[in-house]
């Protein structure tokens, strides 16, 4: 087999096997939803995903690899970035790297299925969300448009300033920071939310489900880690460990709560 017929073959099993129907044609009336940027080095998986997004209103630009979409970057402007994990040159995760963890454009980060280093590793670089190939373009669809919505609340509330505090941690909203004994902590878009869900319900227990659905705008599935991940996260950066005041204690079967024993 030529190495053309092997890249249609390897493109066309990254799509989802799920039924799928094509694309509803794109209406040139309707205005843009967002402008996203698309990075995947497989050019024929670019081209059928640019299709579907763009019959759904979206406006797409494709590269194929990581130094090219740093500069995109750094030259225009985009509502979510498109990521994938294996590119050449310059890697996913080294994109995220030299974007930093304070990079305020959403990420949606392509994986590969059942690798939980990359998709660990991804969340703890940046990334708001994954997405593990093979996947239903629906899906992808449906992830994009909850991290724009998550964005645009956020915005919203950035009008009006918002701060919490729980014993040493200050988390103000509109200007999306978190200070810790009044030093400045750098968390990622979903540690933030994350974090945020935690201190206005601080004393309660949140359920993993309610946290994924809440902080990550989509639903908790079989083996999902992410809420897990940030948790830790947050832990290591606030020093917020086991025996600690304050601390995020993980209650069996339950789900996680943010604990404050005051002196």
């Amino acid at each position: 087999m030529d190495g053309a017929c092997a890249k249609v073959r390897e493109s066309s099993m990254t799509i989802s096997n799920s039924p799928s129907p094509n694309p509803p044609p794109a209406d040139p009336t309707v205005p843009h939803e967002a402008r996203v940027l698309l990075v995947d080095d497989d050019r024929e998986l670019c081209q059928m995903l640019t299709e579907y997004l763009q019959a759904e209103h979206f406006d797409v630009k494709s590269v194929h690899d990581g130094a090219d979409a740093l500069t995109e970057l750094e030259a225009n402007d985009f509502e979510i970035l498109i990521l994938d994990v294996m590119l050449p040159s310059v890697s996913g995760f080294d994109v995220l790297r030299k974007l930093g963890a304070s990079y305020e454009t959403p990420i949606l980060m392509l994986t590969a299925r059942g690798d939980d280093v990359d998709r660990i590793v991804g969340l703890e670089l940046g990334a708001d969300d994954y997405l593990s190939k093979p996947f239903n373009p629906r899906e992808l669809v449906a992830r994009v448009r909850a991290i724009l919505r998550r964005a645009s609340n956020r915005l919203a509330r950035g009008t009006v300033p918002d701060e919490l505090s729980v014993g040493p941690i200050v988390l103000n909203t509109g200007m999306h920071q978190v200070r810790v004994a009044d030093k400045p902590v750098p968390l990622t878009g979903a540690e933030f939310r994350v974090l945020e869900l935690l201190m206005r319900s601080a004393g309660q227990v949140i359920s993993r489900e309610a946290m994924t659905e809440q902080a990550l705008g989509r639903k908790l599935v079989p083996y999902d880690r992410s809420i897990d991940t940030h948790i830790s996260n947050l832990r290591r950066k606030l020093d917020l460990e086991a025996g600690k005041n304050p601390e995020i204690k993980n209650v069996r079967g339950s789900g996680y709560t943010l604990t404050w024993a005051h002196a």
